[in-house]
């Protein structure tokens, strides 16, 4: 089916992810370029489990050597060359996630690499700094997951470090996230840009696409939002229980719960740094995985 196609599977604490892109080439074989040829998103919500009782459930466990099975028969019909599979923090945090995925490698033929949270935040980051017109400025990258928060400090384009916390949508609505946990990532952001001016944010992530979308204000040339809209939204999201906003801004019950969670990290952030805008491309670490296999195979032609 295609010519040349690079699979990612991104099993996150609250949602599992594969994507496929394939290779296209122009007309004249000059450049070639990846293009989305399938995605599908299944919330086995994995983190409820692990940030409650500190592993994952044998019914859990079940369902993600079940799901890894069909993704490998759908990688076959997309004739993948490449993949990789990456589980983030529900699985680092897990105490049966190694022997869980040893049993999916014996069951599946799927090696899942439980990736840490600083390789995490450098995979996100990969190659998405072309998303933006502005390559110039200071942006600190932020990508909240349902177990943690991974954050890149970019200035003039370059990356100047890579963090991460134990800070994350289901692990709040799980009362899992620390206190110090949050002073030492305020601490640390307020640190690292004490020098830079004019720092924005970059949000990835599900949560943050959806809330660009539901946003009143927001500039969609430059897919951009302002901080003080995103604080409106929050205020109206907030007080609703999560019945009341999937019927009032029709939402998914898999994101209703975490979606007031995920604008809360975001908020922090932009009061922290004092940014003004987020911007929002629609990216991820699925898409950072393919970007590394793309460049891996590239070079090693």
């Amino acid at each position: 089916m295609c010519k040349k196609c690079y699979a990612a599977i991104d099993i996150g604490s609250n949602a599992v992810r594969l994507l496929i892109k394939k290779v296209e080439e122009n007309e004249n074989l000059v450049s070639k370029r990846l293009t989305k040829a399938m995605m599908l998103r299944v919330p086995l919500r994995l983190g409820f489990d692990v940030f409650s009782l500190g592993e994952l459930s044998e019914n859990k466990v079940v369902k993600l050597r079940r799901l890894m099975k069909a993704f490998r028969q759908l990688m076959k019909i997309y004739e993948v060359t490449d993949y990789r599979a990456c589980a983030t923090s529900a699985m680092r945090d897990a105490r049966n996630g190694k022997s869980a995925i040893k049993k999916i490698l014996k069951d599946t033929g799927i090696r899942i690499e439980i990736i840490d949270g600083q390789e995490e935040a450098r995979m996100i980051y990969n190659n998405h700094i072309e998303c933006l017109e502005d390559r110039t400025g200071n942006y600190i990258y932020v990508d909240v997951g349902g177990g943690s928060t991974e954050i890149n400090l970019l200035t003039n384009g370059t990356l100047v470090q890579s963090l991460s916390y134990n800070i994350g949508t289901v692990r709040m609505l799980s009362n899992a996230v620390k206190e110090e946990t949050w002073a030492q990532m305020k601490d640390d952001l307020a640190r690292l840009t004490a020098d830079f001016t004019d720092i924005n944010i970059i949000g990835s992530g599900g949560n943050i696409n959806k809330l660009y979308r539901l946003a009143d204000k927001k500039d969609k040339k430059l897919q951009r939002m302002p901080v003080t809209s995103l604080q409106t939204l929050y205020d109206e999201l907030s007080p609703l229980t999560p019945e009341q906003r999937m019927k009032q801004f029709d939402l998914k019950a898999d994101r209703a719960d975490v979606i007031v969670p995920a604008a809360h990290i975001f908020l922090t952030i932009a009061d922290t740094v004092k940014a003004e805008y987020i911007h929002v491309p629609v990216i991820g670490l699925a898409d950072g995985i393919i970007d590394s296999l793309y460049a891996q195979s590239n070079a090693a032609l």
